[in-house]
């Protein structure tokens, strides 16, 4: 890295995969999978930062950031207690691939009253829970599942990347665990893949060493464009929520809208608790039109300010499909299940003006 005398203003992108070993043969050697070098040394203490964890690691997509998060609690003959409410990706994860292990995965309706201590085993070492969740914005509270876990010496894993440090941040509300997809707010420019975990420094640990094995390092460039990101966070974030609820309003008196999902609205189930938790309402949206499936096919096909595109979180605003996109391994009626309509439509709201992204949709849904 530079000297005092001579410090950039900018990290410097150490883009290498070879250093020079300890002259005493002492520490682990600097390497891009071992999660040590200096450029991800450097953002991973920032990340932590933000989140008010003692470590975070940072991993090579949000998806590898849960599954090694939950390979460094659980082991064959475990039990993982999990939202039903959560990405598609998430969901194959917990049902396909970790009982592949000999890890036994239960889903649950996050809202229904007890099914927490229903649904505990004596094996059970971790609960899963997404929130705000993907796509519905559903806001879930975490005081009563923070109030079992401890009582139980159980973690708490939560994934926060539909918030973002700036409007959510679960350890300060029971979790132990924090993932995040570094893809969507992190970065927010839509041109970097990554994950990240954040927690105490022992376990995070322990996900290294997964990371390690499982080969799920991100590469150094990646890294150096992430910090970059992360250095207009909190103006992006404050800037989409602001916008996102202003367009929740817009769409709620619109007559092709049949239902808005967004935590500012104050018809939204969870807006007391989103008053509550959240520090903003955020910059994702969710609409279900009156016209059904057909309704959301020609809409997104007639969007032109917003794009078309399967992510999140980034500078540019986006429109999605769940069903053909984040959920479409789900079957009909497990979509349903997790308040999917056919109609659904998953806005990510950008920076563009507000104005002219209520023309887009208004265009889009005359």
């Amino acid at each position: 890295m530079p000297t005092s005398s001579a410090r950039s203003v900018v990290t410097p992108l150490v883009q290498s995969v070879a250093f020079d070993a300890d002259a005493e043969g002492a520490g682990e050697a600097r390497y891009p999978r071992h999660g040590n070098t200096p450029n991800a040394e450097q953002l991973q203490r920032r990340l932590a930062a933000l989140e008010g964890a003692d470590a975070a690691m940072l991993l090579s997509s949000g998806q590898g950031a849960t599954a090694c998060a939950l390979l460094a609690l659980v082991r064959p003959g475990d039990h993982v207690l999990a939202s039903a409410w959560v990405y598609g990706g998430t969901r194959q994860l917990l049902t396909r691939e970790l009982p592949a292990l000999g890890i036994d995965v239960t889903l649950v309706n996050p809202t229904e009253t007890r099914v927490w201590r229903r649904h505990l085993r004596k094996r059970t070492r971790a609960v899963f829970v997404e929130s705000p969740v993907n796509p519905t914005c559903r806001v879930l509270d975490l005081a009563p599942v923070s109030y079992l876990t401890r009582e139980r010496a159980i973690a708490l894993v939560v994934d926060s990347t539909f918030a973002s440090p700036v409007a959510f941040r679960p350890l300060e509300h029971g979790a132990d665990v924090v993932i995040h997809s570094a893809t969507k707010f992190l970065n927010g420019h839509h041109d970097v893949l990554g994950g990240v975990v954040l927690g105490t420094a022992p376990y995070v640990e322990e996900v290294r060493q997964k990371m390690v094995v499982w080969g799920q390092a991100p590469d150094p460039f990646a890294v150096w464009l992430l910090e970059r990101g992360l250095k207009t966070l909190d103006v992006r974030v404050r800037r989409q929520s602001e916008t996102a609820g202003g367009l929740a309003e817009w769409c709620a008196g619109h007559p092709a809208v049949a239902a808005v999902h967004y935590p500012g609205l104050a018809t939204h189930p969870d807006h007391a608790i989103a008053c509550r938790t959240l520090d903003l309402f955020g910059g994702m949206l969710a609409l279900e039109l009156a016209g059904g499936a057909e309704a959301a096919e020609h809409f997104v096909s007639r969007v032109r300010l917003f794009r078309h595109a399967p992510s999140l979180g980034g500078v540019d605003s986006l429109v999605s499909l769940p069903h053909r996109s984040s959920h479409a391994l789900l079957t009909d009626a497990e979509r349903a299940a997790a308040g999917i309509a056919p109609g659904f439509v998953r806005l990510s709201v950008g920076l563009e003006h507000v104005d002219d992204l209520a023309a887009d949709l208004a265009e889009a849904l005359a």
